[in-house]
């Protein structure tokens, strides 16, 4: 069966999506059967791997509202391992329309529970807020990695976060778990990057994954061609860098 991880942080510009998509890609690479759930209306996880969102007949907004099969809504990526559930901006218009769903916070999960035993991983972008999406989304979930920018103010609101995980332990799903905080957009020449890593590394110690994602342009420029950075240059430092987390991430799941 397979692990349902979303990738969450209120806080804007963390690396949320980047991650999902490279991560995603790396464990396709290492011959993992990975899904992408794109649970952000703004659907960057979508077209950063290719998908031309305004021809996906079917995404989770219609899985969710519509209750349409999930495996219709499906669509295959440029990798062998990796395929993609898609979102659209519908999806913004969503949360008023769960409002009065009986197990509001639940739809997701029925959603996705039906595809846990095609996949190894199934991850979760999550858009940049604590709105009734997200809960949705961390229901859904096994476990949750929290990406930290690595500057001034990366802990600013990661006690809300922590807080509404806890809430959400408490009367929607026991067993989600922390599957750890990935420090992100790392720059070892600035003090502040070095400071953050030690606060962050203070305060969360053993939840904190080794792998630290460095500050790398060919990220940014491999998602504006549609494409996870191993397939725009495989020999880029963050392309490395997520193979690294990649191989943490299966090997703790052991």
């Amino acid at each position: 069966m397979g692990k349902i991880i979303s990738i969450a942080n209120q806080k804007g510009g963390v690396g949320k999506t980047t991650t999902t998509i490279n991560l995603a890609a790396s464990l396709a690479a290492l011959e993992k059967k990975v899904l992408v759930v794109d649970a952000d209306p703004q659907a960057n996880a979508s077209s950063g791997l290719g998908v031309d969102v305004g021809k996906a007949h079917c995404s989770l907004y219609e899985c969710m509202i519509n209750g349409e099969d999930s495996h219709r809504a499906i669509v295959p990526s440029d990798m062998e391992h990796m395929k993609v559930l898609p979102s659209h901006i519908d999806l913004a218009g969503a949360e008023p329309e769960l409002f009065n769903m009986d197990d509001r916070e639940k739809v997701m999960k029925k959603v996705l529970e039906p595809l846990r035993g095609d996949y190894d991983f199934i991850l979760i972008d999550c858009s940049p807020s604590l709105g009734l999406i997200t809960v949705n989304a961390l229901t859904a979930a096994d476990s949750i990695i929290i990406p930290v920018q690595c500057e001034y103010f990366a802990l600013e609101g990661l006690g809300k976060l922590l807080n509404t995980i806890r809430i959400i332990k408490a009367k929607l799903n026991p067993g989600l778990e922390i599957e750890g905080f990935l420090m992100t957009m790392y720059d070892s020449r600035l003090r502040v990057a070095n400071q953050v890593y030690e606060d962050v590394k203070k305060s969360f110690n053993d939840m904190l994954f080794t792998t630290v994602i460095q500050r790398n342009i060919t990220l940014v420029e491999a998602s504006s061609f549609g494409q996870p950075a191993l397939l725009y240059d495989a020999e880029s430092k963050g392309s490395a860098n997520y193979i690294q987390l990649a191989q943490e991430l299966i090997d703790k799941n052991k």
